[in-house]
């Protein structure tokens, strides 16, 4: 199988400056790696790590040490070392992120913010238009909403905004962070079919589910990311 995502030796802590420089371990020896059409689920209680781990591969958080490998045009990036312009070029090409909280522009449309990861990738206003229209509509949300600023949303309906938007596009790589969070059982079950299809297609997807019966279809390997807690008291 092919590795498209490996996080070998990662380690993590946070230093709390208001509370005089005290260091915080989160995470130690993180090793694992995703296949091209699997999907690896973090398991672990709350604050094992799993957001942080997540947050670390996407590149939002910095490593203290270890890599994370993507593979990117062919060859393998590390991106806990790589520079600001190559984490921008690797988010728009390469891996995806679905968070569990939608940050858009003010006033832009709920269909404008689900097609722009199409746009900043060349693709034609216009198409990325109808991609959106046609993942919109398939996760149920209203079409008198799509030309509304999702700010003012429900929970539910921001999340299939978040999910559309995350799904848009053919990246290689792509990670869900409670996808199905704010959803009813209509349309968990409509992302557990999107979740299928990219795995069909080769996606590699890195996951929290706190909704068990979602993560037990879904799951091909679940990653205890309480063991790499364990090892910084060792």
């Amino acid at each position: 199988m092919t590795a498209l995502l490996q996080v070998k030796s990662v380690a993590k802590t946070f230093t709390m400056h208001l509370r005089g420089g005290v260091v915080l371990p989160v995470v130690d020896g993180v090793d694992f790696e995703v296949n091209a059409g699997e999907c690896v689920v973090l398991g672990g209680p709350s604050g094992a790590g799993k957001s942080s781990i997540l947050k670390m591969v996407y590149g939002n958080y910095a490593v203290d040490s270890g890599e994370i490998l993507l593979m990117h045009e062919g060859a393998p990036v590390d991106l806990a070392a790589a520079t600001p312009r190559m984490v921008l070029a690797l988010r728009r090409d390469t891996i995806g992120y679905v968070s569990q909280f939608l940050r858009t522009v003010p006033r832009v449309s709920a269909l404008d913010v689900v097609a722009e990861p199409l746009v900043v990738r060349g693709v034609e206003h216009e198409a990325a238009q109808v991609k959106a229209q046609e993942l919109l509509a398939r996760l149920n949300l209203p079409e008198r909403l799509w030309g509304l600023p999702p700010a003012t949303f429900s929970g539910g309906e921001q999340q299939r905004v978040n999910i559309a938007r995350g799904f848009i596009t053919d990246h290689s790589v792509l990670l869900l962070d409670e996808p199905t969070a704010s959803l009813d059982a209509a349309n968990r079950a409509i992302v557990v079919e999107m979740i299928a299809e990219k795995k069909r297609a080769g996606t590699a997807m890195l996951g929290i589910f706190h909704d068990e019966d979602v993560r037990n279809v879904v799951a091909d390997r679940i990653v205890d990311v309480t063991g790499f807690a364990a090892r910084k008291a060792a």
